[in-house]
């Protein structure tokens, strides 16, 4: 990267940086961020409010899939299961049993906007992802499967369901067209599953990725 008039910043998430935004000189955000901000703020009270106590198990998502949507459970040997299973490990490890990974909990984001050092921070993110991979099932037990939806060659959708720490989380493939209307089935999936008054009342996990969701 070039010199510019301001600087990169990267969020940290469970998964390592999420997102990347541009701030202004002395490090202010610009305008036109906080602009945006505000709406989406404003879009996601509106949304908090309509959200109600209407929950289903992951068991009943995963028939639904099956019944409704001829969903079939992909391959626990193919590539993509063990990729996503692994990020997944991860970021559940981090959350629930951080100690289990020692000083790579310490990892620090570059503060500037050099590209080998992020190049660094991106090699280390990934080596404490296999360091969480490799911690042993009867030390931190993980069950998940993923469900794949198929309507044509580019119309695909998959379903992750992690049954032991309770995560549902989906993705979808295709064009524009396509990924905005699966998109929204996607939503009306993790509405099925919804959530318990308990959750709402304080905003655990399974609550605050139903709002992502609606809110994306």
């Amino acid at each position: 990267m070039g010199k510019s008039a301001g600087s990169v910043s990267m969020i940290g998430g469970a998964d390592g940086p999420t997102s990347i935004f541009i701030v202004g000189k002395g490090g202010r955000v610009k305008l036109t961020t906080r602009i945006q901000n505000y709406f989406r703020q404003g879009k996601r009270n509106r949304i908090k409010k309509r959200i109600t106590d209407n929950s289903h198990t992951l068991e009943e998502v995963v028939e639904l899939l099956k019944w409704e949507y001829g969903a079939e459970e992909v391959s626990q040997q193919s590539h993509n299961y063990r990729e996503q299973k692994k990020y997944l490990k991860a970021s559940l490890v981090m959350r629930h049993r951080p100690d289990l990974l020692g000083e790579w909990m310490d990892l620090q984001p570059p503060t500037t906007e050099d590209v080998e050092a992020i190049k660094v921070f991106c090699e280390q993110m990934q080596e404490r992802n296999n360091k969480a991979a490799e911690i042993a099932e009867d030390i931190f037990p993980i069950d998940f499967h993923i469900y794949e939806m198929k309507w044509a060659e580019n119309d695909r959708m998959w379903i992750g369901v992690e049954t032991v720490w309770q995560v549902l989380d989906g993705s979808c493939s295709g064009d524009q067209k396509t990924i905005k209307k699966r998109k929204k089935l996607l939503k009306e999936i993790y509405l099925y599953y919804g959530v318990t008054a308990e959750d709402i009342k304080y905003e655990t996990e399974r609550y605050k990725s139903l709002l992502a969701i609606l809110c994306s």
